[in-house]
């Protein structure tokens, strides 16, 4: 029994497991009855090869229309028979000569065995061994568990091995997606439970043992009510939801410390004799209305992120939804949770005589009080601020911030794409497969390498949108490549990607190959990394540019796996019948195309019936593989039924070119010229904008320049033009989309506020903190070599909203101080004294929380603008937003 049999035998019991919906075969060679034609034996008896088939499609039918009914009953009648064995095809009887019968084994060898190659898998575990493989590619039902489908197969294959399997046949586990979400799920729960834990700790370190476990009351309740959310959503729990989880902890505790601290503050102040639960209403309503209102900022900080389009809108969404869920609800928990365990926990000899306040309160009433005395220091502070801001912002232009849609995760497979000459045969392109194989298996961080030749590897949502699953010629070549396990090596996937690329580069060029080291995307895939589209109404002027494009793209620093859509001249011989000759001979042009079908892939004439074979098993007909080379043995072979006549005397011979693949993109002819980025900077923004400055130079003899597009494709087709796709167009689309959200948010932010405050000028200095968070979000992304990517964005914006969401807490202090009757310049000094260390708090926990997921690979960029804009924020906007109210209001005051 072959592999293949063997795997479809396997094939059919994976089938049997619920929520499998598909499980595909990928190589091998499929059981087929071959029989291999005598050209020389059917030229003796005036046969010719279209009668052999003939002869097998008449055996290989049976019918079953008639019905005899007799004694009151239904009989069904049969003609006709089904081969069920080579010996079977042998026997049919294809015709006669001097009245004896002519069989098929008289005029062909038929074989039961595999059929033709057609594709080769391979399985390379080390360099130099390899063993001839199939792949079962098994895909799941929606909304199922990865995990759980994955564990079910394997007992699968456990209970079938030495009944369907050979106890001894090798079975590797290649890919393994329920594994990979199964570790990704547990690390990000982990993580979940360190924030709630760090979070807790560090409460129980300002406030103390019970105010910490008022705080850690409203955790779960707030994360339990925001996963009833996700399921009402339908969102399953994946990376993405559990991240939107842990991004929210810091934040959902904000209310709580915010309740909880005003509380403590206000027991201290009343003493030991005052009753708690009035206290800690008086506390709650102080804080009340202002911090509704601050919610209500952070929610419009945050959902319009919900609204982004495109590819990204689904990766994105889950965060946007699930942190707006939680700030409602840890809102309502503030206000009905926190209160009742604050007063079941505190008790009343919680509460001090007197109210202290700590070191860093104190220096902020010194230095706050410094600034508004004293106009020339005030003054130097903001100027101080702004050169700082303006400083931050500039990384960007100078590169030492890069920009970056998404940064590269750390996966356990990487890809390598081979294209050979499109006239390259099959087992020639297996042998350069196997030689980079064993490349790539002599670097330490490979474990094995599997190669496809003449099909695709089992393709995933990446390879689907760049059409990998149509990778069937015989020129074309996969290497998939399984790592070490993430456990052992300290390396990223994309560092091993790009040691493999420069490793693979001396070898490909030496035998004609052309590469592509292909990396699974963390997030919407593309075609490639770079693409290029190129338009015109021309084809052949259209093809020029692409090659003027394609060499801008090899000149170029930085850009590699540089390759085009457009085919290479490939020869083709094409049979001219000669009408009048092939009438006399009684030969028409079908009967040429059906004898060259032999000669190729083989004709089918039928199928043989074999209840065991879990594939069907096709009749096919081909001359020998001697004869298959050479166009003479086509010539030779004599066709008709009047006077037979060799093929060679019926049809002239002539060559001309196959015909180019045309692509069109909204019915607009198109060429596409692709790359990807590999250097010191891997985001495609530069090399674009690098060759940008080259493309524009390209004129046209009509008298204009080459139109270049970001956006959209040209409306005018008469025109050449390119335009630019691939993860920049997701990139420009993304961050407009953040761009358009964010100021959505502002407008939001600053009508909220207006109507809360009754005044024009107030949102003005609470929104003046927003900015000074890139103080520290962008020096913190140059000092750790990260790209300001979308989930960089998405913290900003998100900071923003708690940026505001203090101010506003804060300005309200200032004016219930106002209303009490304190002058403006004490009013800003104590509001800001008193909220300073609540703040101070708010600004540890986003941090903390953020903390975890600091060294995530995708987001790292989250986690940084998260935590270095809520220190800035803290030692800027705390000082800046009472500066500002005082210099607005100052006036007022006076007058």
């Amino acid at each position: 029994m072959s592999l293949r049999q063997i795997a479809a035998q396997l094939q059919e019991a994976l089938k049997e497991v619920p929520d499998i919906s598909e499980v595909a075969i990928i190589g091998g060679r499929p059981r087929e009855i071959g029989v291999e034609i005598d050209p020389a034996a059917l030229a003796a008896r005036d046969l010719d090869p279209l009668v052999v088939q003939q002869a097998l499609q008449r055996a290989n039918t049976r019918t079953g229309a008639l019905r005899i009914v007799s004694g009151n009953r239904s009989t069904r009648v049969e003609s006709g028979s089904w081969p069920e064995s080579a010996d079977d095809i042998g026997r049919v009887v294809v015709g006669h000569v001097a009245g004896a019968p002519v069989h098929v084994s008289d005029v062909a060898a038929v074989r039961d065995q595999g059929g033709e190659p057609t594709s080769y898998v391979v399985q390379h575990p080390d360099a130099g061994a390899s063993y001839p493989a199939v792949t079962l590619s098994i895909a799941k039902r929606p909304g199922t568990n990865a995990t759980t489908l994955t564990e079910a197969v394997t007992r699968k294959i456990d209970t079938v091995r030495g009944y369907h399997l050979p106890s001894d046949l090798q079975i590797s586990i290649t890919r393994d997606y329920g594994a990979t979400a199964d570790r990704k799920s547990n690390e990000l729960l982990y993580h979940m439970f360190l924030a709630v834990v760090s979070v807790s700790l560090l409460i129980w370190f300002v406030l103390g043992l019970r105010e910490s476990a008022i705080v850690l009351t409203a955790i779960p309740v707030t994360l339990g009510l925001t996963l009833f959310v996700f399921y009402l959503y339908g969102y399953t729990l994946n990376r993405i939801t559990l991240f939107a989880l842990i991004f929210s902890i810091g934040i959902l505790v904000d209310d709580a410390i915010v309740v909880v601290e005003n509380i403590v503050r206000h027991a201290r102040l009343a003493g030991p004799l005052a009753r708690l639960d009035e206290v800690a209403v008086r506390a709650v309503d102080e804080v009340g209305n202002p911090t509704i209102l601050a919610t209500l900022a952070v929610i419009a900080a945050i959902l319009p992120m919900a609204f982004v389009g495109g590819l990204m809108g689904p990766y994105m969404r889950p965060i946007p939804v699930g942190a707006s869920a939680a700030m409602v609800f840890s809102l309502i928990v503030a206000f009905v949770v926190t209160p009742w365990t604050a007063v079941r926990l505190l008790g009343r000899s919680h509460a001090p005589v007197h109210d202290r306040e700590d070191r860093l309160t104190a220096l902020y009433r010194r230095a706050m009080a410094q600034l508004i005395a004293r106009p020339r220091v005030r003054w130097g502070f903001l100027g101080l601020v702004t050169v700082l801001l303006l400083g931050a912002v500039a990384l960007v232009p100078l590169r030492l911030v890069t920009v970056k849609m998404l940064p590269f995760d750390n996966k356990s497979e990487l890809q390598v794409v081979v294209r050979m000459p499109e006239d390259t045969p099959l087992e020639t392109t297996a042998g350069v497969a196997a030689a980079l194989a064993d490349v790539v298996l002599a670097d330490e961080a490979v474990d094995s390498v599997q190669t496809y030749t003449g099909t695709a590897a089992p393709y995933t949502f990446n390879g689907l949108v760049r059409h990998y699953f149509l990778r069937q010629d015989a020129n074309m070549a996969d290497l998939q490549v399984v790592l070490v396990d993430q456990d052992e090596r300290s390396e990223q996937s994309h560092d091993i990607a790009k040691r493999l690329r420069v490793s693979l580069r001396p070898l490909a060029e030496q035998l004609g190959a052309t590469l592509q080291t292909v990396e699974v995307p963390p997030g919407p895939p593309v075609l490639q990394t770079l693409v290029a589209e190129v338009y015109g109404p021309d084809p052949a002027r259209r093809e020029d540019l692409a090659r003027q494009v394609r060499d801008v793209f090899e000149a170029t620093a930085g850009v590699v796996d540089v390759d085009w859509y457009v085919d290479a001249e490939r020869p083709k011989w094409r049979y001219t019948l000669d009408e009048e000759r092939a009438a006399a001979a009684g030969v028409d042009a079908a009967s040429v195309s059906a004898v060259l079908q032999m000669v190729g892939a083989g004709a089918p004439a039928g199928l043989l019936v074999d209840p065991a074979a879990r594939e069907p098993v096709p009749v096919v007909l081909r001359l020998p593989r001697h004869d298959r080379g050479s166009l003479d043995a086509v010539d030779a072979i004599r066709l008709g039924t009047r006077a037979p006549t060799a093929i060679g005397d019926l049809a002239t011979l002539t060559r001309s070119n196959e015909a180019q693949s045309v692509y069109h993109k909204n019915l607009l002819p198109v060429t596409y010229v692709t790359g990807d980025v590999a250097g010191d900077i891997e985001s495609p923004v530069y090399a674009i904008l690098e060759m940008n400055r080259t493309l524009s130079t390209i004129t046209f003899p009509e008298g204009y320049a080459l139109d270049i597009f970001n956006a959209q494709q040209p409306f005018d087709s008469t025109r050449y033009a390119m335009k630019w796709d691939g993860e920049w167009h997701i990139t420009y689309e993304v961050f407009r989309d953040l761009g358009l959200a964010f100021a959505a948010v502002l407008i939001l932010i600053y009508v909220l506020v207006v109507g809360w405050f009754q005044s024009f000028t107030t949102p003005l200095a609470i929104m003046l903190a927003i900015p000074f968070s890139l103080v520290g979000i962008l020096p913190a992304h140059a000092l750790l070599g990260a790209f300001f990517s979308a989930t960089s964005m998405i913290g900003f914006i998100a900071g923003a909203g708690i940026v505001v969401r203090n101010s506003i807490i804060l300005v309200d202090f200032i004016e219930l101080r106002l209303k009490e009757g304190m002058p403006l310049a004490e009013a800003v000094v104590d509001a800001g004294a008193v909220r300073f260390r609540p703040m101070a708090m708010t600004a540890a926990a986003v941090i903390v929380g953020a903390g975890v997921i600091l060294f995530d690979p995708i987001f790292q960029g989250l986690a940084i603008s998260l935590m270095a804009g809520e220190v800035a924020s803290l030692f800027l906007s705390r000082v800046t937003v009472p500066i500002a109210y005082f210099l607005t209001h100052r006036s007022a005051v006076v007058a």
